[in-house]
C-alpha cells in the first residue's frame, strides 16, 4: 500500500487489518485491530492524528483529514460509506455515516446514530446517540428502530468477514480473456447465511 511518514512519524496498521494497496496512508494514522479500509481511501495524518478503533471500517474513495492538533477519530466496530468524508470530527461506536457523507470539524455522530447517505453534518454539531440525521445541513429525523441498529451491525460484520477474506485470498492477477466454464459466484459467507434466512 502507499504508506508515508512525514516528520519521522509512520502510519501504524494492525496485523490483522487489510488496507487496500491504492489506499494512501500517511504519518500519524492508527488502524486497529479488524479493520477494512477500503480502495483508494486517503487517510492522511500529516495535520492531526487519524483513528481507527477495532472492527471499524472506511470503504472506498474516503477521506480522512483534520485540522492541526485535532484527531479523527472513528470508534469501535464504526461505518464509513463510500465516498464519505470525514475532518476532525468522532464517529462514535457502532455508527454509520452514509456515502457521500461529509462529517465536518468537531461534529460527533453519537453511538448507533445513523447519517444518511449525501448528508452535510456542520462543525460542531452533536448527533444524538441512535439517532437518524439526513440533510444539507443534517436535521434530526428520527429515533432508530432497534431492528435498525442490529441491520447496521450485521453490514459492519460483514465488511469485518471481507477484511479476513482479502486477507486470506486477495490478489492482484491479470484479467481473463473469457469467461471460464463453471465460473464461481463471489459472495460473502455471512451474506449468503442472510439470504437464506430471508427465504425460510
Amino acid at each position: 500500500m502507499p504508506c508515508y511518514s512525514i516528520e519521522g512519524v509512520i502510519p501504524v496498521v494492525h496485523p490483522s487489518a487489510y488496507v487496500h494497496p491504492t489506499a494512501v496512508l500517511i504519518g500519524d494514522v492508527h488502524i486497529g485491530p479488524n479493520c477494512y479500509v477500503g480502495p483508494n481511501a486517503s487517510l492522511r495524518g500529516d495535520f492531526g492524528r487519524i483513528v481507527l478503533l477495532a472492527g471499524a471500517n472506511v470503504q472506498d474513495n474516503c477521506v480522512m483529514h483534520g485540522f492541526p492538533q485535532q484527531d479523527t477519530l472513528v470508534e469501535e466496530n464504526g461505518h464509513i460509506g463510500h465516498g464519505a468524508v470525514l475532518h476532525s470530527c468522532t464517529v462514535r461506536r457502532d455508527a454509520l455515516v452514509g456515502m457521500n457523507a461529509v462529517v465536518m470539524d468537531e461534529a460527533e455522530v453519537g453511538a448507533r446514530a445513523i447519517v444518511a447517505a449525501c448528508a452535510f453534518v456542520p462543525a460542531g454539531m452533536r448527533v444524538a446517540e441512535q439517532t437518524l440525521v439526513a440533510g444539507i445541513p443534517a436535521k434530526p429525523i428520527r429515533p432508530l428502530k432497534d431492528e435498525e441498529v442490529a441491520w447496521k451491525r450485521t453490514g459492519t460484520e460483514t465488511y469485518q468477514d471481507l477484511t479476513r477474506r482479502c486477507l486470506a485470498t486477495l490478489q492482484e492477477v491479470l484479467p481473463l480473456a473469457q469467461v471460464e466454464a463453471d465460473r464461481p459466484t463471489v459472495r460473502a459467507p455471512l451474506v449468503r447465511s442472510l439470504i437464506a434466512s430471508k427465504r425460510e
